[in-house]
């Protein structure tokens, strides 16, 4: 077990936490979010499933709204991953539409005879009500944004990199499609995710929190 793990796990839930529907106000502008998920235990109390942080100068609060509120898988890869889960649980054909990009201008009308845009709006509607119904979350600000990037990297290879961080049998992130009937990349990220136990597929298993990030961490979230 990593100490420092379990020290995280135990600050982090010390924390207030939030709940859909949320006050925005109680978010600080810049900084990192710890999602937690139901029926997830690890170090004798909730488990970490995923850790998040934000690019743009104060935009914590709208990538929040992007994964709980806003329906666009294509602008949350959290909340595409959900859907490929909870698609593939139902061995729903859907997935292989789901898997579709609609970012870019022209993807609509390019797709428009093979996309259902009634099914991928009720997906989104029930991805939606998942992580509502499912998560729960902590933040704390961040304002630099090179420190965030690094303090984000380094939690997700803490918790990565501990053998007591594990999903429940019914975790489900283990829903995600592992077999190569996506894209290769696709693939890959669901591995990462079953093997992993987080709802993240980049910065994992690399450097995790030193002492001396701790002692830092503890300072950002005022705790002992």
């Amino acid at each position: 077990m990593s100490e420092n793990c379990h020290k995280i796990h135990r600050g982090f839930n010390s924390l207030p936490r939030l709940r859909f529907p949320f006050d925005e106000e109680k978010s600080p502008l810049n900084g990192i979010y710890i999602l937690f998920e139901k029926g997830e235990s690890a170090h004798s109390t909730d488990r970490i499933v995923r850790i998040g942080t934000h690019t743009g100068n104060n935009q914590l609060r709208s990538r929040l709204l992007e994964h709980f509120l806003n329906e666009n898988k294509d602008r949350s890869i959290f909340r595409k991953n959900i859907g490929r889960a909870l698609l593939n649980k139902d061995k729903d054909s859907f997935l292989e539409q789901w898997e579709i990009d609609l970012t870019k201008k022209n993807a609509k009308e390019l797709h428009s005879n093979s996309v259902d845009f009634i099914k991928q709006k009720e997906t989104e509607k029930r991805v939606t009500r998942y992580i509502q119904d499912n998560f729960s979350f902590v933040v704390f600000q961040v304002d630099d944004k090179d420190k965030r990037l690094e303090i984000e990297s380094k939690i997700i290879s803490t918790v990565s990199l501990c053998d007591e961080c594990k999903h429940s049998q019914n975790w489900s992130g283990f829903y995600c499609p592992n077999e190569k009937l996506q894209s290769d990349r696709t693939y890959k990220n669901c591995l990462k995710i079953r093997e992993s136990g987080l709802w993240n597929v980049q910065k994992l298993w690399k450097t995790p929190l030193s002492d001396e990030d701790m002692i830092e961490l503890k300072l950002m979230l005022n705790i002992k």
